[in-house]
């Protein structure tokens, strides 16, 4: 499993440790804005720092946990994510908004786990690409947990089993990111879903609606 070469911690001095406000940076494809993200997460290890076996028989998903983080008036949580900018790479994007959402740094993996297209619910009676998203999501290890985070006074944090993100998930995508990471993990079979809790959940209301399926990349929620 390939990882990028330095800490995103590495990436982000003392003196940028507040959140990045506006879109004056912003990278775009063609009309659809760009947005990296990941799903934070870490494997239980034992005391001499060796990740834990699961006992014969149980589920192997129960070993790792993800970071989730909640957002005001909502119940569900999500997975950090925001605007890729024009002045760092999309590791360095995804970290970024890994620490100022969630308030945490890693080690990011250098291969995507997906990428999704998203379109805001003001355009969704639009066919027209502008106002859409497309969005990288990467798996992050995290090494550090800040104890002050730019976001915090709107991004609570959880530590969440596999299972239990599963049913928090706010939308498809996160729930696609999390089989992918958790396939990539060698936790479960590829194609097959996260646990007993792979069911289907009923779509909520949110800020973003379905796009069509498009030929480069599956068609998601934000």
């Amino acid at each position: 499993m390939s990882v990028v070469a330095c800490e995103c911690a590495a990436t982000m001095s003392s003196d940028k440790m507040a959140a990045r406000k506006g879109r004056l940076r912003q990278r775009y494809d063609n009309d659809h804005r760009l947005v990296a993200g990941c799903v934070p997460y870490r494997v239980k290890k034992d005391d001499e720092g060796n990740p834990c076996s699961s006992p014969a028989g149980d589920d192997d998903t129960a070993q790792v946990e993800v970071l989730m983080i909640s957002t005001p008036n909502r119940t569900d949580m999500v997975f950090p994510k925001g605007g890729w900018e024009d002045d760092e790479d999309v590791y360095q994007a995804a970290c970024r908004e890994a620490m100022e959402e969630a308030g945490v740094k890693g080690i990011i993996h250098s291969s995507a786990l997906g990428h999704w297209v998203f379109k805001s619910k003001s355009s969704q009676t639009s066919n027209s690409p502008r106002g859409a998203c497309k969005g990288y999501i990467f798996a992050m290890e995290v090494t550090e947990e800040l104890e002050s985070w730019p976001e915090q006074a709107t991004h609570n944090r959880r530590w969440v089993s596999a299972a239990e993100a599963y049913q928090l998930c706010r939308y498809d995508w996160m729930r696609e990111a999390l089989r992918a990471l958790l396939e990539r993990l060698s936790v479960i079979e590829p194609v097959a879903a996260a646990g007993a809790a792979a069911q289907e959940l009923t779509d909520q209301a949110g800020m973003y609606m379905m796009l069509q399926a498009t030929s480069d990349g599956a068609v998601a929620l934000c």
